[in-house]
């Protein structure tokens, strides 16, 4: 199985995530076309439920998987690789039954009493055979991560999406003539047929060159696996902690906002209106460049587990400032066009750039949201899941006591809500950092930080030179596009300039190192 590096292993997950959004996007178009207002509804209202319930039967084991993979591997532990599959594979596979037959069983409940859409029963029962499913593919997931071999799950995403495509437009119009909510229910199922051809290309890369017969002693490598099962759980009961204050954070956001803004005076229209704008157009911009982000903080967890195995501090330190560096790279290009382009941008896109004062404020701020990712997965890396969960419990909570406040005063209303979240990213982002700093005396040069100013600074001031020069940018939907290549190309070449890319970092590149050698 081939191992890359991890730069190698980056660019893989972030072309596959490129791809994936792409294909997700027609995938979405088709859906809302065949379906309509109603019908795209009732498919987002049954995802919530299956996002939670997909959290807890994994407990968080996929990144946990990845990280002790990876130790076992740098000392060359098979035996404790394969305590690791089996004890996962336990783990996950009961999890899973449990909450696949709960979801079945509190499916009406959930539909009538919580979703207040009694149709919303036919989308949660067809998409409550994904759990299992995703189960299994999560622990071969982390195991592959853990051999830093990105491949098998980067073709699987883009084999899930290609085969959902194929399935939705058959089955929704199969499933409309009987009704909306059939139409939804064919759509989950069309999901979960791409999840279950892409979990068997996965077990058929799994079978591939496998050094690991899962079936041989089974039961015996379950009963030695305790101290297997707590050090996987070490990481993953924290992790799972994380991303339920996640969702948490996600189901209590709108109610607190609508609740803020209506003691500001705010009519109910007006606050759904305005909470649109700030989550439906500002928000998915903001997180835009997250996708290489997250790439990154996938490939940085064995890579750092594999380092402190070996006990290579120095090569862990590289790793952290080498994820930072390239994170706050992707990241910065998108912040300032945000900034200078908000209006255009919101126009071509939704035909309304009403949500161009929430870019404004909050692109400068939201940088740190893309460097926080491969922090959080540092600190899962070096045993440190927990300092993360209360990093994240930490800033979600400051967050919403500031929501309530400012938003529920008739001066920032939902500008208010704005501000907060700014807030919780920046604090998030910083305690990740000050964790760092503490556990592994972790530091960042100030050479750096001046090399990011200026970037930021000359990026910005060669776009408002731009902007002087292609005056008609804003109606012009060619003459934009040809403005954003030319400042996209300047800021490539600022990056080498100051170094945010290295020669070293292109030789790591397939295809690349032969120019650059």
């Amino acid at each position: 199985m081939t191992k890359q590096t991890f730069l190698q292993g980056t660019l893989i997950l972030i072309l596959a995530g490129m791809i994936t959004r792409f294909l997700g996007f027609i995938n979405r178009i088709i859906v809302a076309r065949l379906m309509g207002e109603e019908g795209i509804g009732l498919y987002m209202m049954a995802l919530p439920t299956l996002f939670l319930v997909y959290t807890l039967s994994q407990i968080g084991l996929p990144i946990a998987i990845s990280k002790r993979v990876a130790e076992a591997e740098a000392k060359g532990d098979l035996a404790k690789v394969k305590r690791i599959l089996v004890i996962s594979l336990v783990v996950t596979g009961t999890l899973s039954i449990v909450f696949l037959v709960g979801m079945i069983l509190f499916a009406p409940i959930v539909a009538q009493k919580f979703l207040t859409d009694e149709r919303t029963l036919y989308p949660l029962l067809a998409i409550s055979p994904m759990v299992p499913i995703s189960a299994i593919s999560g622990v071969l997931r982390g195991y592959f991560q853990g051999r830093q071999n990105m491949k098998p799950q980067s073709y699987a995403q883009v084999i899930e999406q290609i085969v959902r495509i194929s399935c939705v437009a058959l089955l929704v119009k199969l499933f409309l003539p009987y009704g909306v909510e059939f139409a939804a229910a064919g759509a989950m199922i069309s999901v979960i047929i791409g999840e279950f051809i892409a979990l068997l290309f996965m077990m058929r890369m799994f079978k591939l060159k496998k050094r690991i017969k899962l079936r041989s002693k089974f039961v015996t490598y379950l009963k030695s696996g305790k101290q297997t099962l707590q050090e996987l759980l070490s990481i993953a009961l924290p992790s799972t902690g994380s991303r339920l204050v996640g969702s948490l954070s996600n189901f209590l956001e709108p109610i607190v906002v609508s609740q803020s803004l209506a003691i500001a005076g705010v009519q109910t229209a007006i606050a759904t209106q305005q909470y649109g704008l700030l989550t439906g157009y500002a928000i998915p911009l903001l997180f835009l460049p997250t996708f290489i982000t997250h790439s990154l903080a996938v490939a940085l967890v064995p890579n750092i587990s594999e380092a402190e195995a070996h006990n290579n501090n120095k090569l862990i330190h590289y790793r952290i400032h080498q994820a930072i560096r390239i994170s706050f790279s992707s990241g910065a290009l998108a912040t300032i066009v945000l900034i200078l382009f908000s209006v255009p941008i919101l126009q071509f896109m939704y035909g309304n750039s009403d949500a161009s004062r929430f870019l404004v404020l909050m692109a400068p701020f939201f940088i740190l949201l893309y460097v926080s990712y491969p922090l959080n997965a540092t600190l899962q890396a070096l045993d440190h899941a927990k300092a993360a969960m209360w990093n994240n419990i930490i800033g979600n909570f400051v967050k919403f006591a500031l929501m309530i406040v400012l938003a529920s005063n008739p001066q920032f209303g939902i500008m208010g809500v704005a501000i907060s979240l700014v807030v919780g990213v920046v604090l998030v982002s910083l305690l990740h950092m000050a964790t760092l700093i503490k556990v592994i005396s972790f530091k960042f040069p100030l050479l750096d930080v001046v090399k990011m100013v200026t970037l930021l600074v000359g990026t910005w001031w060669v776009g408002k030179v731009l902007v002087q020069m292609f005056p008609s940018y804003e109606t012009n939907i060619i003459t934009f596009l040809l403005l954003l290549i030319i400042l996209s190309g300047i800021y490539i070449t600022f990056l080498f300039v100051l170094r945010f890319i290295t020669k070293d970092e292109l030789l790591q590149i397939p295809y690349l190192n032969r120019f650059v050698s």
